[in-house]
């Protein structure tokens, strides 16, 4: 399932002529493109589906989404886990340093 995921804007940065924002998800922070929205400011929540900012959210709306998809286990679903990707991570790094 692809879902439109409210993010938090935590910062601008223009990149090869693109505006992109980092933007966290609960958690989660991803590089979303701002062609759509390029007045988003730094500290403001947007929905993004498929890496686009889409349409500005109110912070309580967006709080309440992330709360709601996380119960629902959609937010694992669409990110995966990022403390068992950190996990898997760091054991095939030990792994390869063992050999």
């Amino acid at each position: 399932m692809c879902l439109a995921v409210p993010g938090k804007v935590l910062e601008i940065e223009e990149r090869d002529g693109t505006k992109m924002a980092t933007v966290d998800f609960g958690g989660v922070v991803k590089d979303v493109c701002l062609e759509y929205l390029p007045d988003l400011r730094v500290g403001e929540y947007a929905i993004v589906h498929v890496g686009f900012a889409l349409q500005r959210l109110d912070e309580e709306s967006a709080r309440q989404t992330l709360a709601l998809f996380g119960n629902l286990g959609l937010l694992e679903e669409e990110f995966g886990d990022p403390w068992k990707q950190a996990a898997a991570e760091v054991a095939t790094t030990a792994e390869a340093d063992n050999r």
